[in-house]
């Protein structure tokens, strides 16, 4: 499995990205949260070899807890109303021991647990502190996977069986002519891809950084160079660049930024207290499939709205089916697999994950929710994420 890195030089070449206007918002209370332009006070280095995959841990932990001061973006305002969780009976001791044993051997920033909505488990390390924001990584995608749904229940989007040519004209005569907005949500799309970001010369390593065109996506200036490998459906492969065509899809369906729809559809329903920042491309939209910074509680947050179903903001049984293995992977990985933007997982789990090890997992059927920011060493880690896999399941089993 796995996620993206958005390099330094393309994301810092995005000091030159237009604004959008923020939406109007007609006189009703509570009102919408501000959506404003953030101007970094100081600029990432332009050198292509200045990789946020190659960065020292404590480069990385400085950043991760302040990018809206190293690259442009839009800024969320704090819901009006915060959701304030109540405290709930603590984890168990072993549990406990065991969320501080994960903490201190991943070099997780955070872990917070809520149980019924309630907080039972709550720990900072890494100097991180409650009201601070961290980065996302491909936690981002799960959070544009949400304001595909709303779209749809806003009526902006028909159905998951629309042609994305029918949104993003643009994509007609693409690899992407024949594909549908479903398929681009559970990336099979059938278009041929490579998604190693060690690799220089990959798509995902390359897509941010191709020359803007005037009046174009550079999500579909991209995707122009694309060619077919397997008939639409047929085929999964994890592609960071079908996210940013999704968020693509949002702002183009919708009219506003991500950020702006997130603002009246995420932000606000869920009560973020601490709001969020959501990076943009070279040609001003938000990076649907990466970069958005928020508290902990407020990951947390997110994580209990989606639980609760997102009623009124997303169709109902939305997340029911956006968790659920749309694709299996099968012998190779029995019990895991991938939905709309959400990773499934054994036992009837979901959850969204990026890389430097964040994550929110949701347990429906404990009614659990463990968010988790982190600064691993590496990119990825497949011992770092089986251990806070198992730390979810210790919690489970001790909350049955």
């Amino acid at each position: 499995m796995r996620t993206v890195l958005v390099s330094t030089l393309a994301l810092a070449l995005s000091a030159c990205v237009s604004t959008y206007d923020e939406p109007a918002i007609a006189p009703a209370m509570p009102t919408v949260p501000a959506v404003t332009q953030s101007t970094p006070q100081t600029m990432a280095s332009l050198d292509p070899s200045d990789s946020i995959l190659f960065w020292s841990d404590e480069r990385r932990s400085a950043a991760f807890r302040d990018m809206e001061s190293l690259f442009p973006g839009l800024e969320v305002a704090p819901a009006n109303q915060t959701r304030n969780f109540p405290a709930g009976t603590p984890l168990d001791e072993a549990s406990a021991a065991k969320a501080r044993q994960f903490m201190a051997e991943t070099a997780a920033a955070g872990v917070m647990v809520l149980k019924d909505g309630k907080v039972v488990y709550e720990e900072y390390g890494l100097g991180f502190a409650p009201d601070q924001r961290w980065t996302s990584f491909s936690v981002a995608k799960s959070f544009t996977s949400t304001l595909l749904g709303a779209a749809i229940a806003d009526g902006y989007i028909e159905s998951l069986d629309a042609p994305v040519t029918g949104i993003i004209p643009a994509l007609a005569g693409t690899a992407y002519d024949g594909v549908t907005v479903g398929q681009i949500a559970t990336m099979t799309s059938g278009v041929a891809w490579n998604e190693d970001y060690t690799d220089p010369d990959s798509d995902v390593a390359k897509m941010l950084a191709v020359t803007p065109v005037a009046g174009e996506s550079q999500a579909v200036t991209y995707a122009r160079t694309l060619t077919r490998e397997a008939p639409a459906g047929d085929k999964w492969v994890y592609k960071t660049l079908e996210t940013n065509l999704l968020g693509l899809i949002v702002e183009e369906a919708t009219g506003k930024s991500l950020a702006a729809y997130a603002a009246e559809k995420i932000v606000e329903p869920s009560g973020f207290e601490n709001g969020l920042f959501w990076m943009q491309d070279l040609t001003g939209g938000n990076i649907g499939g990466c970069c958005l910074s928020l508290s902990l509680p407020d990951y947390a947050r997110f994580g209990q709205f989606v639980l609760e179903g997102g009623e009124g903001v997303v169709p109902e049984g939305w997340f029911a089916e956006a968790g659920a293995p749309q694709v299996d992977f099968g012998p190779r990985a029995p019990g895991y697999g991938y939905g709309y933007q959400w990773w499934s997982y054994p036992g009837n789990t979901y959850g969204a994950q990026g890389i430097f090890g964040q994550a929110i997992t949701i347990v429906p059927e404990q009614g659990l929710v463990v968010a988790v920011v982190s600064n691993w060493p590496t990119a990825t880690s497949a011992a770092n994420r089986n251990k806070f896999q198992e730390l979810v399941r210790q919690i489970a089993l001790s909350a049955q």
